[in-house]
């Protein structure tokens, strides 16, 4: 059950088409996608009031991503209805069941930010503000949103996964020390393993942790999930957690750290850990509350990752499943 709270937990960055083939050669599925797409619709199913903060098209693309925010409880009415088309993402999977991306985001809506478009959005009701991925570091909006982003802090929790696409980071000069401004911006930073080697070559998860604790007294908590490893989880008056992975027979990775994020997050919202007003307490949250959230949200992602594409499971499924 969650706490009384008037207040929303918002969503900022993309929504992607993710065109889907299960086998080489295949027909392709048109799924709904896009990391903090795939977060918003994650808080909406486990019961958090969710709103997403995107630039969604008026192409069929786009009224199929609109609707299935709206399907899922989503809050659209701070997404901008853009004239641009919707951006989307071929996904092909290695032999080792990891996506691949070749990404079609040239001239589309997701990027194209304004600061009178942003100024409309509003943060008065907002517990947290969760960003993340492309959007945050594409131009021209990117800096947009990152603005918005520091805005936040003001009032909400602010959580951030670069979930990094290296493919289309490397051609950005300034990608990575926007990543790293954002990591000192946030209360909240979740990011994979690849992501950290890709971002901070050779700087391991325990180091990466602690040098973010100590050098930005404004990060509460630090997570690196480790894959079937589990999770490295560091806050700063707790020794880092090494937290296992919920056991699975993979059928598809794609969506498991963004499931795992919106748990996180929810997890934290029903008890009463988010807004800035809350922030000595999430500072100061026992390692047996980080451990029980961290461990729903790993038991999210273990489900995610038995079925096909981003799909997050609801406040049901997730108190069904087996705790380890």
């Amino acid at each position: 059950m969650l706490i009384p709270d008037a207040r929303v937990v918002a969503v900022a960055g993309e929504a992607i088409i993710d065109l889907v083939a299960d086998e080489p050669g295949g027909p392709y599925l048109a799924l709904p996608g896009g990391s903090p797409a795939n977060v918003a619709v994650g808080l909406a199913r486990l019961g958090a009031p969710t709103r997403m903060i995107a630039r969604i098209g008026e192409d069929p693309f786009g009224r199929t991503l609109r609707a299935h925010l709206v399907r899922n409880g989503v809050d659209t009415g701070a997404v901008v209805h853009a004239a641009e088309p919707s951006s989307v993402a071929f996904v092909h999977h290695e032999e080792n069941g990891a996506p691949s991306y070749d990404l079609r985001l040239a001239g589309t809506a997701d990027w194209q930010w304004t600061p009178e478009e942003l100024s409309r959005v509003p943060l008065g009701d907002v517990a947290a503000l969760h960003v993340g991925s492309l959007a945050m570091v594409m131009p021209p909006g990117g800096e947009v949103l990152a603005d918005l982003a520091r805005r936040a802090r003001a009032t909400a929790t602010v959580s951030y996964d670069p979930n990094c696409r290296p493919d289309v980071m490397e051609r950005l000069p300034d990608a990575r020390s926007r990543i790293e401004s954002l990591l000192r911006t946030a209360d909240i930073v979740k990011i994979s393993d690849a992501d950290l080697a890709w971002l901070r070559p050779g700087v391991a998860p325990r180091r990466f942790a602690a040098d973010l604790l100590d050098g930005t007294p404004g990060v509460s908590v630090v997570i690196v999930t480790l894959g079937s490893e589990g999770a490295l989880v560091a806050a700063p008056h707790l020794p880092p957690l090494h937290l296992p992975a919920a056991p699975v027979e993979v059928v598809d990775t794609v969506g498991a750290g963004d499931s795992y994020m919106s748990t996180v997050l929810a997890g934290l919202y029903e008890r009463g850990l988010l807004g800035a007003e809350r922030r000595p307490a999430l500072r100061s949250a026992p390692a047996s509350v980080i451990s029980e959230v961290c461990a729903e949200a790993a038991r999210a992602a273990a489900i995610t990752c038995g079925r096909r594409g981003a799909d997050p499971p609801t406040r049901a499924e997730l108190a069904a499943s087996p705790v380890t």
